[in-house]
């Protein structure tokens, strides 16, 4: 389907240059009244806005099909049922051209061709970055326009999610499999850090046979220490606790014959700087450790690019996000890891331990973004 804007000084005017574009089988979507600036921002002049559109495929179903019908009643037939799914597509293609007619006349001062504005606005509406969705769009409008000159909406949504999968897929990643004898969580107070680190134990131990044992940190809160010793207990593995950075170093060694040690730090305010200084005396001096930040997908996007500025400081392996069934906005994912060149370690949908933890990959990422927002 084609659609085109026209603006001309009058209606017979306008439908002139529509007809002779598109032919006398166009559409007219939406026409109104506009004013446009002259010289120097002054002398504002009337000008008509015409949307038009042309389908040649509907065009052609129109001329071929049969004046009578018999009225008889008939199977379904594969034949009827493919016209019928032609329908369908047909009916849902023009409810997401009167989507971008209506995105039209809101945001004229994008610099996105009227066609890909409903997909842009998708990921807007995903809380993806607006600097990071008009790169993806861009680069879909490139892609697309190289192949044919007119578009669907569906071939335009598929274009997009391949565009994420591909901008995401070097950033792939597999997970926390037992290379580094020491993994550290770390990250803001109430992301679920505790439960995440109960995941992954029990998915070393169940998957790939390793002999895990457990640190906290955390002595802020005797419940998250009474919490993590709840885990051992289950899970059947040893759990130290460090008050400080001696303490921590005497349990690494004490755990020394362990597979992989799994360290929960305390949660505090991200934003005050002595907690990620006391984590970076925490890391001094010990070797084969590997952190990975733990982040809500529920907090708002600026506020996690705010937590990932502050706990740069530690070098970071990976992004773990959890909460991923409490909303239906997953933006977070690529701006975090897209716009910061980090990859996302594991996603948590639920409370179960060990079956709520996801490995996302580019494909699942695209999809969630592009099918799971609406």
């Amino acid at each position: 389907m084609k659609v085109k804007k026209y603006i001309s000084d009058s209606m017979p005017e306008a439908m002139n240059e529509v007809r002779k574009d598109l032919g006398s089988d166009a559409v007219i979507l939406q026409s109104k009244e506009i004013k446009q600036k002259g010289f120097l921002g002054l002398f504002q002049k009337k000008k008509i806005e015409v949307i038009a559109a042309k389908d040649p495929d509907l065009i052609k179903d129109a001329k071929n099909e049969p004046t009578h019908r018999k009225t008889d009643t008939v199977p379904i037939n594969p034949v009827v049922k493919e016209e019928v799914d032609s329908n369908l597509a047909i009916l849902q293609e023009i409810r997401s051209l009167k989507e971008v007619i209506k995105l039209e006349t809101a945001d004229n001062e994008l610099n996105i061709p009227v066609d890909y504005k409903l997909a842009y606005h998708q990921l807007i509406d995903q809380e993806v970055n607006p600097k990071l969705a008009d790169e993806i769009i861009q680069h879909t409008v490139r892609l697309l326009a190289s192949k044919k000159e007119e578009v669907t909406q569906h071939e335009i949504k598929a274009e997009v999610k391949r565009v994420i999968a591909e901008k995401y897929r070097d950033k792939e990643s597999e997970g926390i499999n037992g290379k580094h004898k020491i993994v550290q969580f770390v990250g803001p107070t109430g992301v679920g850090k505790t439960t995440t680190i109960a995941k992954v134990a029990a998915k070393l131990m169940l998957k790939k046979q390793k002999k895990v044992a457990f640190i906290t940190t955390d002595t802020y809160r005797i419940a998250a220490i009474e919490q993590l010793k709840i885990y051992a207990r289950i899970l059947n593995i040893p759990v130290e606790v460090a008050y400080n950075v001696d303490d921590y170093k005497q349990a690494i060694q004490k755990l020394s014959n362990y597979d992989v040690i799994l360290v929960d730090t305390a949660g505090r305010n991200f934003r005050n700087p002595v907690y990620i200084k006391q984590l970076k005396e925490l890391m001094g001096n010990v070797d084969h450790i590997a952190t990975y930040l733990v982040l809500s997908l529920t907090a708002k996007p600026k506020d996690l690019q705010d937590i990932f500025i502050q706990f740069e400081e530690i070098p970071l392996k990976e992004i773990i996000f959890t909460k991923l069934d409490e909303t239906s906005q997953y933006g977070s994912i690529l701006n975090i890891s897209l716009m910061n060149n980090i990859g996302i370690a594991y996603m948590t949908n639920g409370q179960d331990v060990p079956d709520d933890l996801v490995q996302p990959t580019a494909a699942s990422i695209s999809e969630w973004i592009m099918e799971n927002g609406k």
